[in-house]
């Protein structure tokens, strides 16, 4: 059995809310670079350029990429073997995001109810996802979560007839659909079977993909593809304004599904689709 403190918690989390704020993973901008290449629109080419310069500053100045710093998603992978001492685990996670968003000068906008919409001032409470695993190590995963690609998730109860074909019309329609709204070029992340909830959560675990990783099943691999394919020949382009890329990269996450059920949710990460990770 390992010990942590949880004051290792909270430092690990307040630092991830910051570099993944600051720094865009570097598959995300080499996406950038081959982006521009393969965008023929002299204004989305421009349009690259723009975003390319806008995370290089970001990184050398240590300042936000977005003004909009995002809902605080947190995923963690907690090891068995893990003893937490000093305090609970969630409120130790609460506190580094609220250190982070705070000391980081990143943007607060969680409101304490959605209706009464009253903002909590420190971005706090995340969105945690907690799993088990074997061994005493602790992996957290920050992936701040944008409003305007969040209000473009979708999800949808197929029933176990749906072809290939219609599922991948839909999602590709699902992201076309979108326009401007996410700040294309988009990151696509599709979750397929389990439970609704299930698929939803799938589709942003598919977000954390690296953009130039490839689904390991061909089957999966040949499908994003298609649906690349579909949302690139819509004409959206770079930031709505026209193009050939709309999307950099598509990742697929299925999951085992009710004989009578077939759920399919879709997350749109923006062109800054950021998240960073640490090892306790």
């Amino acid at each position: 059995m390992r010990t942590i403190d949880v004051k290792e918690v909270t430092a690990l989390v307040k630092q991830l809310c910051m570099d993944a704020n600051y720094y865009l993973p570097a598959d995300i901008r080499q996406s950038f670079v081959q982006g521009r290449e393969q965008e023929k629109s002299p204004l989305g080419r421009e349009i690259f350029d723009e975003m390319l310069r806008n995370c290089d500053l970001a990184a050398q100045n240590a300042v936000p990429i977005c003004q909009d710093t995002g809902f605080a998603i947190i995923f963690a992978e907690v090891g068995q073997d893990v003893h937490f001492t000093g305090g609970d685990f969630e409120t130790a996670v609460n506190e580094g995001v609220r250190q982070g968003y705070t000391d980081g000068y990143l943007r607060k906008s969680i409101v304490c109810d959605p209706l009464r919409r009253v903002n909590t001032d420190d971005n706090t409470p995340a969105v945690l996802y907690t799993r088990i695993v074997p061994g005493d190590q602790v992996k957290i995963t920050a992936a701040p979560k944008g409003g305007g690609s969040e209000n473009m998730s979708a999800s949808k109860m197929f029933t176990p007839a749906a072809t290939r074909e219609t599922i991948i019309d839909w999602i590709a329609e699902t992201v076309i659909h979108a326009g401007s709204n996410p700040c294309p070029p988009v990151m696509i992340g599709v979750g397929l079977g389990g439970t609704a909830d299930k698929a939803a959560q799938l589709a942003k675990i598919a977000l954390l993909r690296p953009a130039d990783q490839q689904n390991a099943d061909g089957f999966y691999a040949e499908m994003e593809q298609a649906i690349l394919d579909k949302v690139n020949a819509s004409g959206v382009g770079p930031q709505g304004l026209g193009g050939t890329v709309t999307a950099l990269s598509c990742a697929i996450v299925p999951y085992p599904a009710h004989i009578a059920s077939l759920p399919c949710a879709v997350s749109i990460g923006c062109h800054v689709t950021r998240h960073a990770a640490g090892v306790l």
